[in-house]
């Protein structure tokens, strides 16, 4: 069974709530006019009803049965400043509240953390910021992870084969705890997808090759994630040939458990995390899903305002089964 039929399978007819802020987006619309009609989810729209549906009509679309919620005539408005204010603790007035929660990523994300919704799908029209700042104030990250992360599922022919790639998104440089920390949840987010997780942290020394403060770190966020999570196989530092092929890990890191197999790619800062998935995306001809932001209480997921209607609809998929995990 190829990844997206199996990730469906497992949401089918679960009704999992799935907040869409952007309502006036044709992409949006598209996918979860898809997403309703194949009984995926439960689809929930922000905006204004009459502006929301004037737009599906013009594109052809048929809301009928879709939830629409308007931040200026919820009905449970005051419920939700009085739950902003606390979760905010000092940081946000009540006046200050009721203003920010008119703006639909913190109205659907507030939907979130009280239990109105299952995951939230934003940044067609929105930067990452404004998609991940409500997120990190209102959900916040789970116990026992100080950031979130982003991370790429690298699919490729018939086959499927696939990988995980991670920082790709987030952060610009962590230091080996959050490092640390995102080879962890990369891991679970392998498991999600049906990928045996085996972790290697990346960088351009095998094994004490190359000695700098940048190797160090990968080294000590290797024993920190070895020590967070037994259960897992995880390895650094490895250079990419030895984390991947096996002829090279013989000579590179002969004991490892990792090397020359793994399937988790961790890279040390963002800047090499975003060029490698994009060298893999377009030389290597991999189709790069995400990213999948790890390490939150509850899901929410950040979209390229690149995308088209089938990436909206495939990160609705994967959303909804990051809910299934919590």
């Amino acid at each position: 069974m190829e990844l997206f039929d199996s990730l469906k399978s497992k949401i089918k007819g679960k009704d999992l709530r799935i907040v869409f802020p952007e309502a006036k987006d044709e992409r949006i619309l598209g996918a979860v006019v898809r997403l309703y009609h194949d009984d995926l989810l439960t689809p929930i729209l922000i905006g204004d009803k009459d502006e929301v549906l004037t737009v599906a009509k013009e594109h052809g679309f048929d809301l009928t049965g879709i939830d629409i919620m308007n931040p200026n005539t919820y009905d449970k408005y005051d419920e939700m400043v009085e739950a902003f204010v606390e979760r905010r603790k000092g940081k946000a007035t009540e006046e200050q509240a009721r203003e920010q929660l008119r703006d639909v990523n913190y109205f659907g994300t507030m939907l979130v953390y009280m239990d109105k919704a299952d995951g939230l799908v934003s940044g067609a029209i929105h930067s990452t910021g404004e998609t991940v700042r409500p997120a990190l104030q209102i959900i916040k990250t789970r116990p026992g992870v100080s950031r979130t992360s982003g991370a790429f599922i690298m699919l490729r022919g018939r086959d499927q084969e696939k990988y995980v790639f991670s920082d790709c998104a987030i952060n610009p440089n962590p230091d080996a705890q959050v490092l640390a920390e995102i080879a962890v949840e990369s891991a679970r987010t392998a498991q999600m997808f049906g990928i045996d997780p085996k972790v290697a942290l990346l960088s351009f020394s095998s094994r004490g090759s190359a000695q700098s403060p940048e190797v160090d770190k990968v080294r000590e966020a290797t024993r920190i994630a070895q020590e967070m999570a037994p259960e897992f196989e995880i390895d650094g530092e490895l250079q990419f040939d030895a984390a991947f092929v096996s002829s090279v890990a013989k000579q590179k890191a002969p004991d490892s458990k990792v090397a020359g197999q793994a399937t988790v790619f961790v890279f040390p800062e963002l800047q090499s995390g975003n060029i490698g998935y994009k060298i893999a995306q377009r030389l290597g001809n991999f189709e790069a899903v995400g990213p999948i932001l790890q390490g939150l209480n509850k899901p929410v997921s950040d979209l390229s305002r690149g995308s088209i209607e089938e990436d909206v609809y495939k990160t609705a998929i994967i959303t909804a089964n990051q809910a299934l995990q919590n």
